[in-house]
């Protein structure tokens, strides 16, 4: 594996296997491997003969009082993750890189930006995520790209954004990887000490407590919002939201029709955790 520091480097290394008749594969990532992640890098391997993982904690998309310092940063150890699950090249740029003095471009998406995550951390955060990732596929210009289903708006907001740009690329969105407790994989795990670790695992069992309800027929919003609000409570959790919306533009729904996404944000203990799941409703 080849580790990239500048634009140049990588335009250099994609246009090579271009050359050679290589599809090209992208996974974003922050960094902090998990083995989320790893699902997206062997998927985006077995579909592409060359494969670019990112690796940037992007600050503009955290907010002045979030854990941009903070964030669990070590790239080596990622660097060595990469390389076993099969990534070609590694871009690792500093801040610089990306955002060179005088950078004063901001993409923004409406509409779908102004609900959940958008709400709850300002604006400013799905701008920032719009931003690197429109970066992101102008240096690589991948053939297809890669996300989790754990992001679910910001999978909308960067399918919105290609097609509104027009951008040739395909966006995958991979299944949440989820721990043995059912605790969706987060390089934020991390923060949580072992109490709050055994409280988070409330996130998914309101989750699935939701879909309990809906799969005995009981499809309005106020019933599947109070079955996921009970688990929460049980575990002393205060969720930041607790919504159910249309999968497909984030519209507040009022009861599951055919698939809604119930969507959950939370701080347990010194984290924020996020998770979500599509409810089917029985034909």
């Amino acid at each position: 594996m080849r580790v990239a520091r500048t634009v140049a480097e990588v335009r250099a290394a994609v246009r090579a296997a271009r050359d050679d008749g290589a599809s090209i594969g992208l996974v974003p990532t922050m960094g902090a491997l998990h083995d989320g992640h790893l699902s997206l890098i062997r998927a985006a391997r077995a579909a592409n003969d060359f494969v670019v993982m990112s690796l940037f904690v992007n600050p503009t998309q955290f907010a002045p009082s979030e854990d941009l310092a903070a964030y669990p940063r070590d790239e080596e150890r990622d660097a060595h993750l990469a390389a076993e699950a099969g990534v070609d090249l590694l871009f690792a740029p500093g801040v610089a890189e990306v955002y060179p003095p005088g950078f004063a471009t901001t993409i923004h998406i409406a509409g779908l930006t102004d609900v959940l995550d958008g709400a709850a951390r300002g604006a400013g955060h799905f701008d920032g995520v719009a931003t690197v990732v429109t970066k992101l596929f102008h240096i690589v210009a991948p053939d297809d790209a890669y996300f989790g289903q754990k992001d679910a708006q910001q999978v909308l907001v960067i399918h919105r954004l290609v097609r509104d740009l027009d951008m040739p690329v395909r966006i995958v969105a991979c299944p949440t990887v989820r721990e043995p407790d059912g605790l969706a994989m987060s390089s934020r795990n991390v923060y949580l000490d072992p109490a709050s670790r055994e409280r988070a695992t409330a996130l998914n069992r309101a989750l699935e407590a939701a879909a309990q309800t809906v799969a005995q027929g009981r499809v309005d919003a106020a019933s599947v919002l109070a079955a996921a609000s009970t688990v929460l409570s049980a575990a002393g959790i205060e969720p930041e939201y607790l919504e159910l919306r249309s999968p497909d533009d984030l519209r507040e729904v009022d009861r599951v029709e055919t698939t809604a996404l119930l969507a959950v944000a939370a701080r347990v203990g010194p984290a924020r955790l996020i998770d979500n799941r599509i409810l089917e409703a029985a034909p």
